[in-house]
Parts: C-alpha cells; sequence; structure tokens
C-alpha cells in the first residue's frame, strides 16, 4: 500500500479540508473503536491504495476522529473504514459497524459516479472526492428579491431541458441554455427538486407496461448532504458537477433568478433495517437515526424506510452545516425543507412545541438573508400548516391548492374559505407573527397531477408506476369535465382550457407567493399519473415540440406574472384590515355579493366579488391603482354589479378566462360604461381602475 506523510489533524471542521500542508480528515463517530481513512488511486477502484489507520489516543479529541495527510494529488477519492460494537447484543442497542464496508463521509463535498454503485462488496462504492476550490464566483452574491415579490417556478432539473433543444440537455448546463426562456416567463425563483447525491438505481422495479426498469427519479432519497448529483454533470461525474452546478447558479443569478433547493434531511437512502450500509448506518447508526425502543428497527415518520434524527445535537450541526455550505459556497438562495414536521421531532419521535433545529435554522446569523419554506407536515401524521413554528419559515399552503381545487370544480359552500384563501390566508398565518408571503400559494406541483391533468382526469392512472395503481393520492379534487384523459370534444377541451386559466388566475393573483409547477404553462400532461416518482422519460420530460407546446395557455401565463409583476394591490406585505387605512376613502378591501350586498358567508353560492386598493396610502408603494375580481364556478352566466371608484378613475377589463387568446388577457381597451358586468360560466374576471387618459 502507498505511505503518507500524516500528522495528527485538527478536530474542526469536519470532512476532508485543504490546508496549509495538506489535507485534514475530520469524522465524528461517538461509538467507533476504530477508523481508518481509505484513499484510492482511482474512482471505481475496489480496494484503497492505501489504508491509514487512527490512534485512537492521538488521532481523536472527544468525538472527533481526525488526520492531516500530506503531499496528496487532486482530485483525491476517500472513504472510512469503522469497526464498534457489532456483536447481537450491540444491534439490540442500535449499533450496526461493520468493518468490511467502506463508508462515504457525511461531509463529503462530491460523489464518484459515472459507474453502478455496489453496496454489498462486490463491486465498486461511492466515494468522497475533495477538489481544488478554483471557480470564478465574478463576484456573484445572493439576489435576496424580498419574498412577496416572489414567485417559484418548481422543476425537476432533468425534466426541463431533456427533450430541449439544447447542447447539454437534462444537465446543470441545460438549464443556463434556457434561460433567457426562464426569464421570459416572468418567474424570480426556480425550485429545484433533490439535487444532493442519489442513487437512480435504487428501486430496481419494472413498468408493467413496456418491462422499462424504473429508477429514483426525484430523487428524495439523499446520500450525501454536500454533494451535487453528479449525473446532472455534462462534463463528468469526478467532481466536475460541482462547478457546473455553481456555473448554472451564477449564470441565473445574471438573469435576476433565484435557486431555491429541495432539500430532504428527514431520511435518507439507507432505509430500514434491510437497506444499504453507505455511510450513516456504520458511523453511528444510533446517533444519526430514530429508532424504536426495541433499537433493531427505525421509526419511519418519513414513509421511506427510516427518519432522521434532527434535533440531536450532531445531526443539527451537520444540517446547520449544509445549509450554510449551500449558501455560502454554493451561492443558493434558498431552501423548500421536505416533510419539514420531521425536523420538530425529538428522538423519540415526539413533536415538540419548539424544536431546537427549527430555531437554530431560523435564527442562524449567516442564514438571515436566505428564503426558508417548509412542508409543513409528514408521514407520520404530523401537520403544522399555519403553525410551524419560527416566523421566518413561509410554508407550502395545501390548503390553498384543495380548496381551490374543489371550489373551481363546482362545490357548495366554499366561497368564504376561498376568500380567505385569495387574501393570504390570515386564519392559518396571522396568530403565528406570520404575514401573506408567509403563504406559498400552490394549485400543482410535482407531487400529483399537472395542471393539464387536473382538468383531464377524474382519478389518477398511476399503473407505470409497477404498484397495481396504489400509490399516490386517491383523493385529487380533480374533474375530467366529460371524458377521461385526452378528448376530440370540442365543448370538453373549451371548458378545460377555461378552468386552467381560472387556476392560473386564482393562483398569480392571490395574496402570498405564488409557486408554479414547471410543464404547466405549456400543457404537459403526465398521463394521468398523480406520482412520477420514478418515471425518468417522457412521463416526466417536459417536450418543446411547436405542436405539443400550448401557444395561447403559454401567452396567457407570461402576460398574468407581468400583470401581478406589475401591481401593487397583488403584493401586500401584510395583511388586510378591511378597514379604512390612512385617512384613505375606500377599505383595503371589501367584499361584495353579485348584486353589490355584503356576503353572508354561510350560504352555498360559490360566486366572490371584491375590491383591492391600490392607493399607496395603502399598499405603501406606487398606486398602479385599484384591482376588482369576478369568480364564477357556476353553470351559468351572472351580472355583477361593479364596485364603487375614486373620483377620476374608471374600471378596465384586464382579463377574462371566458375569452380565448388574445382576448383573455389584454390591454387597449376602452373604460367600462356601465355599472354591471356579466361573467360567463366557469369564469373569472379582473377589472383594474385608472384614470381615462
Amino acid at each position: 500500500m502507498k505511505q503518507y506523510k500524516t500528522s495528527l489533524g485538527k478536530a474542526i471542521p469536519l470532512g476532508g479540508t485543504i490546508v496549509k500542508d495538506g489535507v485534514n480528515f475530520a469524522l465524528f463517530s461517538r461509538n467507533a473503536t476504530e477508523v481508518s481513512l481509505l484513499l484510492y488511486d482511482e474512482a471505481d477502484s475496489l480496494h484503497p491504495s492505501s489504508e491509514l489507520c487512527f490512534n485512537s489516543h492521538l488521532n481523536r479529541t472527544g468525538d472527533i476522529w481526525h488526520i492531516l495527510v500530506e503531499d496528496l494529488t487532486f482530485p483525491i477519492y476517500y472513504n472510512y473504514r469503522i469497526n464498534g460494537p457489532h456483536s447481537q447484543h450491540d444491534i439490540l442497542n442500535g449499533h450496526r459497524f461493520d468493518n468490511t464496508k467502506q463508508l462515504l463521509d457525511p461531509y463529503a463535498k462530491a460523489v464518484t459516479g459515472g459507474f453502478k454503485w455496489d453496496f454489498n462488496n462486490n463491486g465498486p462504492c461511492p466515494k468522497g472526492i475533495i477538489l481544488a476550490n478554483d471557480f470564478d464566483w465574478q463576484d456573484d452574491k445572493q439576489l435576496r428579491i424580498p419574498l412577496h415579490k416572489t414567485i417559484i417556478y418548481e422543476t425537476h432539473l432533468k425534466s426541463l431541458t431533456a427533450l430541449a433543444n439544447v447542447k447539454y440537455p437534462a444537465s446543470y448546463l441545460g438549464v443556463t441554455e434556457v434561460i433567457p426562456y426562464l426569464k421570459e416567463l416572468g418567474i424570480t425563483a426556480i425550485e429545484l427538486l433533490p439535487v444532493f447525491e442519489f442513487n437512480e438505481d435504487e428501486y430496481g422495479h419494472i413498468n408493467p407496461l413496456t418491462g422499462e426498469v424504473l429508477k429514483n427519479y426525484w430523487g428524495y432519497s439523499t446520500m450525501s448532504f454536500f454533494a451535487p448529483h453528479g449525473r446532472y454533470a455534462a462534463s463528468g461525474q469526478l467532481g466536475e458537477q460541482v462547478n457546473e452546478f455553481k456555473y448554472m447558479v451564477r449564470e441565473l443569478h445574471k438573469a435576476g433568478i433565484e435557486v431555491i433547493l429541495d432539500v430532504v434531511f428527514n431520511h435518507t437512502n439507507e432505509g430500514n433495517e434491510r437497506g444499504p450500509t453507505v455511510s450513516f448506518k456504520g458511523i453511528d447508526n444510533s446517533v444519526y437515526y430514530m429508532l424504536y425502543d426495541d433499537k433493531r428497527y427505525y421509526w419511519n415518520f418519513s414513509g421511506c424506510g427510516n427518519t432522521f434524527n434532527c434535533n440531536h445535537p450532531v445531526v443539527a450541526e451537520l444540517i446547520i452545516d449544509s445549509l450554510r455550505y449551500w449558501y455560502t459556497e454554493m451561492h443558493v438562495d434558498g431552501f423548500r425543507f421536505d416533510l419539514a414536521t420531521i425536523m420538530m421531532r425529538d428522538q423519540n419521535g415526539h413533536i415538540m412545541d419548539k424544536s431546537p433545529l427549527v430555531t437554530r435554522i431560523g435564527e442562524d446569523p449567516v442564514l438571515k438573508d436566505c428564503k426558508i419554506i417548509a412542508e409543513a407536515w409528514d408521514a407520520g401524521g404530523g401537520y403544522k400548516v399555519g403553525n410551524f413554528p419560527h416566523p421566518r419559515f413561509a410554508e407550502w399552503n395545501d390548503r390553498f391548492r384543495d380548496e381551490l381545487r374543489r371550489y373551481w370544480r363546482g362545490d357548495n359552500g366554499l366561497s368564504g374559505i376561498v376568500a380567505t384563501r385569495l387574501a393570504g390566508s390570515n386564519d392559518l398565518f396571522a396568530n403565528s407573527g406570520k404575514q401573506p408571503f408567509s403563504s406559498i400559494n400552490f394549485v400543482t406541483c410535482h407531487d400529483g397531477f399537472t395542471l393539464n391533468d387536473l382538468v383531464s382526469y377524474k382519478t389518477k392512472h398511476n399503473e407505470a408506476n409497477g404498484q397495481n395503481n396504489t400509490d399516490g393520492a386517491n383523493e385529487n379534487y380533480s374533474s375530467n369535465y366529460g371524458s377521461e384523459g385526452p378528448s376530440d370534444d370540442i365543448i370538453v377541451n373549451n371548458l378545460r382550457q377555461k378552468q386552467k386559466r381560472n387556476f392560473l388566475v386564482s393562483l398569480i393573483l392571490a395574496q402570498g407567493v405564488p409557486m408554479l409547477l414547471a410543464g404547466d404553462e405549456i400543457g404537459h400532461s403526465q398521463q394521468g399519473n398523480n406520482n412520477a416518482y420514478c418515471q425518468d422519460n417522457e412521463i416526466s420530460y417536459l417536450s418543446w415540440l411547436p405542436n405539443k407546446i400550448d401557444q395561447p395557455l403559454l401567452r396567457f401565463y407570461k402576460a398574468l406574472l407581468a400583470f401581478k409583476g406589475q401591481t401593487a394591490a397583488l403584493q401586500r406585505q401584510s395583511f388586510f384590515l378591511g378597514d379604512n387605512c390612512n385617512s384613505s376613502r375606500f377599505k383595503d378591501i371589501i367584499w361584495y355579493n353579485p348584486d353589490g350586498s355584503t356576503p353572508k358567508w354561510d350560504n352555498l353560492t360559490n360566486t366572490l366579488s371584491c375590491r383591492i386598493s391600490g392607493e399607496t396610502a395603502i399598499t405603501g408603494e406606487e398606486d398602479t391603482g385599484d384591482i376588482a375580481f369576478f369568480f364564477n364556478p357556476t353553470g351559468k352566466e351572472i351580472t355583477f354589479i361593479l364596485p364603487p371608484l375614486r373620483a377620476g378613475h374608471h374600471w378596465f377589463l384586464k382579463i377574462n378566462t371566458a375569452e380565448n387568446s388574445p382576448k383573455d388577457i389584454y390591454d387597449g381597451t376602452g373604460p367600462i360604461v356601465s355599472y354591471s358586468l356579466i361573467v360567463k360560466d366557469h369564469s373569472a374576471v379582473v377589472l383594474q381602475s385608472g384614470q381615462n387618459d
């Protein structure tokens, strides 16, 4: 074996760190009895070229094992071998040490790829990579776009460009090639499904319709919290992924687009007691995971086999270090925390009112300007929407999704609650010290139907997932409006198009932060699959062929986002008071029945109309006119009395979802001269006030 000059090294920072005299390696393991550093000549080497054993007295400070190695050449491929208690009695106490395993460093900044990993010691395993830090950021910094002005575009990185006419499809570089399109859309942030390293080949079950081997496509099964996914790199998987990721972020920032990462700290790819040992299990299983009283078994609040022990101080430190790394070194702008209520659970799985980890994230001085968003539920019944415990966290608002879906589908008695959703969901967020922009509003996301499928399928069609259509949500609050799936019926298709426009108007113009699913703007369909987590194929890929793009819908989408961005009344930073503010003649918001009277929210009518003030005295920003909404989800046309106006102002028609392009959203018409407005069935109308020049 190769020989290297070594010295004691230092306990912090953890991971492999380039220092003046070489590379310092530091690893936490409280219960290990022996630790060795494994160094390899090649990324796909089966066996190490050198194994450096730590002296448990000299190379250990507390629970940190450390060593400094000189004369290494980049890139450096490395792992650890760890021994510790491993008898049957020790397994009962939660220990799973196995000195035959080559273990991945939890702090590895890149992981080897380009070959199929083997976790059973029969082939090459994943290895950590240490690289020289030589990327030129060109003075790039985070954009810090205010949350109330943010528009999020959620996408799978590969799906976005896999079928695009670009030089580097399905890659970090491919994303940079579609930046002009993203900028033209009018979004301000791209939210990427997981890009931390994961094993795409971990499933292995078969699509019964095609015989295709299915993948872990979405990536919600993290292997390494510091390493960007290697297979998304166009130039190679031996560290190139780090600089390619940085390049993508830098170029998006130049275009004024932020980068938000969907992060999975609630579980790992090591699964339950039958899962592989890749890293944490072999390093210190009883620390990193929540275990039953019978510590052979794992709590499964994630629905994926194990639950990360987030509020253990060591594990919490790992998560904080990961967030700081992606924010400071990789320049991302924010994080969306998958199954975030798991971060509120103690080591026994109980949900705490005040989570040490959640508090640390919310109060962290490095992350002060970072966007942090919680998916405030988990697979174990933890549900905290509106009550996620730190005011810095915005939250996915699934109530907005479900209630808007039911409303436009025609369910009765929803006008009052939908009015509350459109106004920013103060019933959910006001009591916890949050504001309208704490609500991340969405109608569709990666998990569920696309917008096209929401109006085309009554039930899910997940047969291609190989689970007999038992996976995915059974209740989607959807409708097919006459026939299941694609239709040649003009009446059915016209109604579906109207409903798409209705959903987009409701989502984009509501108070709060709109999150839009990539592909909805061009009519992407997943063929009724509402759980495409394993579909690495055209079910998931966005098609950019001209005949596949819904051009009228795309035009509507762009114009609607532009209208939102130009209208101060639609970007409030505080909840409506329903009162006259700062000596304004009009209240900040007034709701009406169609006849102009005050609504009684306990009735069954589903029509909605309101007037929102755009006065500077109320919004605190430039006066861009008042806004009036008229929503009619019923099957008949309704006549609405128009709200009163400021002196010298008139109402101008801006949006009418009953009309086809280009009359669905347009400028240039004269003022409305009547006192009433006919709103056709299943449609929405939006007016804006202004002076008639």
